[in-house]
């Protein structure tokens, strides 16, 4: 018998994102950006990562409105109402 494993709180997932978004630089630094699958695997076990997806990306969505993360499609920031299918996160540029 298989047992699911405990799903990350909603801050949990903020808090990865943050740090994994944070290691890479900010924007205007480093254009590197992370993939939300790595949140995903960074939380949950291999066979469980897909199902956090949802989840990670409502997270990086309030991060997104708070201002402390950018979401990219192709590479490019997007609103909230544009963001849907390939998507990457990355911290956004310090303020000049």
């Amino acid at each position: 018998m298989s047992t699911r494993p405990t799903r990350p709180s909603p801050e949990a997932l903020a808090e990865e994102i943050l740090r994994q978004t944070a290691a890479r630089g900010p924007a205007s630094a480093n254009p590197g950006s992370i993939c939300p699958s790595e949140v995903a695997r960074a939380l949950a076990p291999e066979e469980h990562w897909r199902s956090l997806m949802t989840a990670v990306r409502q997270a990086a969505l309030k991060l997104q409105a708070e201002g402390r993360v950018e979401i990219l499609r192709k590479g490019k920031p997007v609103p909230a109402e544009e963001v849907r299918g390939v998507i990457r996160l990355r911290a956004p540029a310090p303020a000049a």
